[in-house]
Parts: structure tokens; sequence; C-alpha cells
């Protein structure tokens, strides 16, 4: 599985506006000193309301870049999140597949800056392992079925591939916009509002430097070395990316992210045939999660 790049995002600004009301009686002086009303302060009050100006609300978001700003606020303005994920990959030769599926509960909080999920592990042989992963202050922890808490940085990619970071999709597709804007496309339909990029099927060479691509690279290079160690002698460089996608779904109301998809797929040539190298992840936001994350006892 892969892992977004993440930060801690900037508290959401909140816009009040104040609206201020009065009546006003006709009398005259004598009137107001039998009412008790004070007229200095009827005075200011009217000069006050007078002078009071609605704040315009925010002009709606257009570009690619101002909806990430607005998601960016939207998730910030909560201490945490809840998200279902679900993802799969599979290995295809000769019709023979084998692979494995991945179901887990994230949950993210953003102040402190934490991660922590708790999933299960499935291999197309039925064969069930549960995991558990915290990142906290730059650590990744991960225990998988009975073993112990192994330790590494979070910034190894070996960490990357198995940490899931939904929030993090919004500074990845920042720096889509900043490395080649024209590959990110925006629709927006109905309630919601789509953010996404692709490629057809390429010659990894002519896609390589593509960060998006260097994502699903990262992804398949464990594989990779499994297969070389099989006597699959296939390079880098005679791959093709028969695919890529990566969706960043907001809602267009509220602006938070409602999912986030990156699936892709990998022609391995081996002999006169290809190996077929192929994953889906699926995040679903669920809510918003108000506990803390801290590393457990037996952590050691």
């Amino acid at each position: 599985m892969h892992v977004r790049p993440r930060r801690i995002l900037v508290t959401t600004a909140v816009v009040g506006v104040l609206a201020v009301t009065s009546a006003c009686g006709g009398g005259g002086d004598g009137e107001s000193a039998a009412s008790g009303s004070d007229p200095v302060a009827s005075a200011k009050a009217t000069a006050g309301a007078a002078g009071a100006k609605k704040q315009p609300s925010p002009k709606p978001p257009e570009t690619a870049e101002e909806f990430l700003d607005r998601a960016e606020k939207a998730m910030a303005a909560e201490k945490g999140w809840t998200f279902a994920v679900r993802g799969k990959e599979s290995l295809v030769l000769q019709g023979q597949t084998s692979g494995a599926s991945y179901e887990s509960t994230v949950r993210r909080t953003l102040a402190p800056d934490a991660f922590h999920s708790t999933g299960t592990i499935t291999t197309s042989k039925g064969v069930r392992k549960p995991e558990e992963i915290f990142v906290l202050d730059g650590t990744g922890y991960v225990k998988e079925g009975t073993a112990g808490w192994k330790e590494q940085p979070a910034s190894d990619p070996e960490m990357k591939n198995k940490v899931e970071d939904p929030v993090a999709a919004i500074a990845e597709f920042r720096s889509y916009l900043k490395e080649s804007g024209g590959d990110v496309t925006l629709t927006r339909k109905g309630g919601e509002v789509r953010l996404q990029v692709s490629v057809s099927s390429r010659k990894l060479p002519q896609v390589r430097d593509r960060a998006y691509v260097k994502t699903a690279v990262r992804e398949l290079t464990p594989t990779l070395k499994q297969l070389r160690s099989a006597g699959v002698s296939a390079t880098e460089d005679q791959l093709t990316l028969s695919s890529l996608r990566q969706t960043l779904v907001l809602d267009a109301a509220t602006y938070r992210i409602t999912s986030h998809r990156f699936q892709f797929g990998f022609l391995i040539p081996y002999g006169a045939q290809s190996i077929t190298f192929a994953q889906d992840v699926r995040e679903e936001n669920k809510g918003v999660f108000e506990g803390s994350i801290e590393l457990p006892a037996d952590v050691s």
C-alpha cells in the first residue's frame, strides 16, 4: 500500500458576520426620559447600526488550487478524521493469479500530527493476518500477525508502502499542480468535486518522472525484486504502465474529503508473454475523530 507525505494543516479561519438591528420610537426628549432610555447610548447604537457593513461572502472556488485551499481548511477545522480503507493487488501470469486484499480503519489527527490504522491482510489463498500501524514524530511502528512491533523511519520506502493517509492527498495534488498543472483535471457533478490525474498505456520511461507515477513504481518495486529472484530479468525501462488513475473527491458544499482512490497496472515482459501487476486502493471518509492516538505500552 502507499503513503502520502503528511503535514500539519493550517487552522481554519472563522469569519463571523454581526447583524445589528434597532427599533426607534417617535417621541421627544421628555418621552425618552419617561421610558428610562439613555439618549447618549441610543445615539451610539444608532450610529453603530448605520456604520455596520455586512461582510462579503467568500468567492466560490473555481480552480483546482482554490478547491485544495478550501479542502485544506475544511479538514484542519476538526481534530481528526476516520477513514475506511480497502485495497487489493494482484499478479497474473498465464491466467494464474496471486495477490492479496486489505481492509483497515484509519484514524488520523492533525494536532498533534499522528496516524493509526488497524486492519487485516487476506491472501488469495484465504490466509488472514492482522496488521496494526502507528506513525508519530516521523517514526513508523508496524505489527503483523503474532510478531512483535517493528520500528523504522516513516520515510523508509517499505513503511511508505504500508501507510494510508487520505488527508495528505491534498498536498499530493498541490505538488502535481506545481509540477505539471495540465495533468490535473477538475470536474463538478451534483454534490461532488473531482480532481484527477491519469495515464493511459505508456512505456514507463516516457512518464517515469511524474510524481504520481513514481508512487506507483515504488509500490511495484518489492514485487519486481521478488520476480527477479525467480528469474524474471525485465528492467524498469522495459515495463509498460498500462493504466493509472488517482482521484480525490470533495464534498461540493463543505469541501471535506469524501474519498480518495489510487489505481494502476503494469505489464512486465517475460519471454514472449507479460506478467500483469495491478493495485487498487480506496479510502472513504467516515467522519470526525475526536480521540487521541498514543503508542501502546508494549511498543519497545
